[in-house]
């Protein structure tokens, strides 16, 4: 981060270098928080997805991926 003391400020150079440091070190973060709530979605539309076919009639394929999927499940 820049230092706070208003002397330090003196050098645009070293300025605009501390700045697009910190920028990258974001566009990095921005990033890994990008996937992580890809990572979230998609698992949050397999739980719904398999949340739909739990509350509809099942075929016995469905059924047995189903118990397979879910082994909690009686």
């Amino acid at each position: 981060m820049m230092p706070r003391d208003s002397d330090q400020h003196s050098d645009p150079a070293a300025a605009s270098v501390s700045l697009a440091g910190e920028a990258a070190l974001l566009e990095a973060r921005v990033r890994m928080l990008q996937e992580a709530l890809e990572t979230v979605d998609a698992r949050i539309e397999a739980v719904s997805e398999t949340l739909r076919q739990l509350h509809r009639p099942a075929s016995s394929h469905e059924a047995e991926w189903l118990k397979r999927s879910l082994p909690c499940l009686p």
